[in-house]
């Protein structure tokens, strides 16, 4: 169907006015004059319907006068000027209803029916798409809501119930598809076999085997025809009923086309995402020989450093998943496991970790099946580390052991030390720091051996932790500063960053180690490394609160969150909002202080990591118990406990847990019960030398001996809590030392004289 020309259109327009066929003068400049002398001195609303481009509109536009024009069209009409543009979206759910309820006219039927709702859902919410199902419902009188549902949901092609008499949506679509030219039309439907839901030029050149820049114009043109959105600039997206008519016409083209062009598009997926894993990674790995490795596609996004991958591979995610997806379901095991691996530091860093579980274990086992057993060790890594970070401990040393296992059969140096880095990794954080250590250890040696610089600093900040973690100060220090200066010779800005905070974390005087923080949060600025700023934020807010700094404090988390949100990072979420509430807890606003706790709680148990959610739960039973919730705080110290316990968290979780169940029991006049917890507490801080936790279990024994009338015992437990919160500068310090300064009986030696 050609469009009208401007030429006829005019004509058409004066004969409506009442000018006589005679009149209409010939060519299309004078019909232009006459038309706008005609519309100079009268006020009309003038509907221009289905444009097919700026030149066929303008000579139609009015010249002077008060004069409304309103043009649709399936174009991006941007030549033309001081014309106010309004994209139509799908409907409103409830609009949607509402109008298919219309429509369809029958009595009783509301759009509230579930029936109604699912088809106008199963429509895309498309007004075209409604109205055409709306009237066979009113022509139909034996169709049911439901029947039509139920037919909608099994179509193969829905577009094709979607017809009233010589109308369709199909139609509707074709319209534009016919305007394409033949190289759009084909990319149109190569578009339709994508697994995901937007595209960008280079996905679409892969797709299409053409190049980027033909791609982009492909795409451009498709955009001007309203077959594409643009959600975001250079990124394409199909309407769901749209996609659906696009794989409708690939289904005409030959079938070894088609796999052609998928083949293409899951090797590009799978070639780039290999690059941007490998800059992201922080330790190296021995990459299997694939029996089908990926060919390079002719294009690809340049990626050079690792914020390039992040962003790059965060956009694609969706896409590389489905594509993932479909090649499992297919049975294209090879490229399954190589696309787990490519997407393999995103999942980790941004979750959900479960769900990261479920991939890495499919990948293993198909791995398994393909006898690829470098793969195989490979996901069964990532198994572990995932398991572990949702403190599944027990899972994740099988799968980690498993891993190691299979590197060691395979003589596999690289496999063998990232295993054994992540066991050791485990084990402190169940509080095996002998067996930590020992694997840590030898994971140093293999990184040294093979001239892993990188895994061997990160292996050295690792037993720093192990060597902190038992009162090792000195030893920890060393280790940091090995890994520091590790990082420095290789020029590895971001690990020396990871080292100077790790060193300004454990320093005992937190005013100096936050000053640390501070020249660190520098570095990681500089390097414009969002993740280290928001974890170094993170560090920072918690010592200036410890100080009593709360107005720095609060700015510090606020940017920690701000920066976890923008960066999709749920688990320092997570951590920022633990801080915050604990910032709004010392600062007196129980109520806003249990909201954030709340939220931390909620959003812990949906990316499934317990040692958040034990965090959490002892937030929201501090600000209860302060609030004079007594049996809800019970509640909630009980189930953090038993998560702590759980895990084998005892590297901090267990002491300050212990210390507000202590305090519980003191507030209620049990004080040999909370004189035992805190007497836990304080075995439990000695002998993973974390002085807060023993300062506080002190000075809660202090006040149990003082409640109970032991006063030369309170004075003595307060006064070493008093210098340990002194050696560490922190805001506790003042506070004991008014307590001490209250307590007006003399000391024993003074009631002797």
């Amino acid at each position: 169907m050609r469009p009208v020309a401007p030429a006829d259109a005019l004509a058409s327009l004066l004969q409506i006015c009442g000018i006589a066929a005679a009149q209409i003068p010939a060519g299309l400049e004078a019909r232009m004059a006459l038309w706008r002398d005609y519309l100079a001195s009268r006020r009309i609303l003038l509907l221009l319907d289905d444009a097919a481009g700026s030149e066929q509109i303008q000579p139609l536009l009015p010249g002077a006068g008060e004069n409304l024009v309103l043009i649709t069209s399936r174009r991006h009409l941007t030549a033309l000027e001081d014309a106010t543009t309004i994209s139509l979206d799908t409907l409103p759910a409830q609009d949607a209803d509402e109008l298919l309820a219309r429509l369809a006219a029958r009595p009783g039927l509301k759009a509230s029916d579930p029936a109604m709702t699912k088809i106008a859902r199963l429509c895309g919410r498309l007004p075209l798409a409604i109205a055409m199902l709306g009237r066979q419902l009113r022509h139909h009188p034996a169709w049911t809501p439901a029947d039509l549902a139920a037919d909608l949901a099994a179509a193969r092609d829905r577009l094709e119930l979607m017809q009233a008499e010589n109308l369709s949506v199909a139609a509707a679509f074709d319209l534009s598809y016919q305007d394409l030219t033949v190289e759009v039309q084909r990319l149109f439907r190569c578009l339709g076999l994508h697994p995901g839901t937007t595209v960008d030029a280079y996905a679409a050149a892969a797709l299409a085997g053409i190049g980027p820049d033909e791609a982009r114009s492909g795409l451009d043109a498709l955009y001007e025809q309203h077959l594409l959105t643009e959600p975001a600039r250079g990124r394409y997206r199909f309407h769901d009923l749209i996609r659906e008519r696009a794989r409708a016409l690939a289904g005409a083209d030959q079938e070894s086309g088609r796999r052609e062009e998928l083949e293409r598009l899951l090797a590009y997926y799978q070639h780039t995402a290999a690059i941007a894993e490998g800059l992201l990674a922080r330790r190296t790995r021995t990459r299997p020989s694939l029996a089908h490795p990926a060919v390079p596609p002719a294009a690809a996004p340049s990626m050079a450093e690792r914020p390039q991958a992040l962003a790059w591979v965060r956009t694609e995610r969706a896409n590389i998943l489905a594509c993932l997806d479909h090649a499992a379901r297919t049975g294209q095991l090879t490229r399954a496991v190589a696309l787990t691996a490519g997407i393999a530091a995103l999942l980790r860093h941004d979750g959900p970790w479960t769900d990261a579980i479920t991939r890495h274990t499919a990948a293993a086992e198909a791995a398994a099946q393909l006898g690829d057993r470098l793969s195989e060790a490979s996901a069964l890594y990532e198994v572990g580390t995932m398991r572990r970070l949702t403190g599944d401990y027990h899972g994740a040393a099988k799968a980690l052991g498993a891993a190691l296992s299979i590197s060691e059969d395979l003589g596999d140096h690289p496999g063998q030390a990232n295993a054994l880095c992540e066991l050791g990794t485990m084990r402190r954080q169940t509080g095996d720091y002998e067996g930590a250590a020992k694997a840590l250890e030898s994971a140093i040696g293999i990184y040294n051996d093979t001239g892993d610089r990188l895994g061997e600093a990160d292996a050295f900040q690792q037993l720093g932790t192990v060597r902190h973690a038992i009162g090792d100060s000195r030893g920890a220090i060393e280790a940091y500063e090995t890994a520091l200066g590790i990082s420095q010779d290789a020029g590895d800005s971001l690990g020396q960053a990871d080292a100077l905070r790790q060193l300004a974390a454990i320093d005992e005087n937190i005013q100096r180690g936050a000053k640390a923080l501070e020249v660190t949060l520098g570095i990681y600025s500089d390097l414009g490394h969002r993740p280290g700023q928001a974890t170094n934020l993170c560090y920072l807010g918690m010592l200036k609160r410890m100080i009593g700094d709360y107005q720095g404090a609060a700015k510090a988390l606020e940017k920690a969150l701000a920066l976890c949100r923008d960066l999709c990072d749920r688990g320092g979420e997570v951590q920022s909002l633990n801080e915050l509430g604990m910032l709004h807890q010392a600062r007196g606003d129980l109520e806003r202080a249990s909201e954030l706790h709340q939220k931390a709680l909620d959003l812990s148990r949906e990316i499934a990591s317990p040692w958040d959610e034990a965090h959490a739960l002892a937030g929201l039973g501090r600000c209860a118990l302060e609030a004079g919730r007594i049996a809800e705080a019970q509640a909630d110290f009980q189930q953090a406990h038993a998560i702590f316990q759980r895990i084998g968290d005892r590297a901090g979780g267990q002491t300050d847990v212990l210390n507000d169940m202590a305090k519980l029991h003191r507030v209620r006049g049990d004080l040999d019960q909370a004189g035992a917890l805190h007497r836990q507490a304080l075995d439990l801080a000695q002998e993973i030398d974390n002085p807060r936790e023993e300062a506080h279990a002190l000075a809660g024994l202090g006040r149990c001996a003082l409640e109970a009338g032991r006063i030369a015992e309170a004075q003595a437990h307060l006064r070493q809590a008093l210098t340990i919160f002194q050696q560490m500068d922190a805001a506790e310090a003042s506070i004991l030392a008014a307590e001490l300064d209250a307590i007006s009986w003399p000391e024993p030696n003074d009631r002797a004289r």
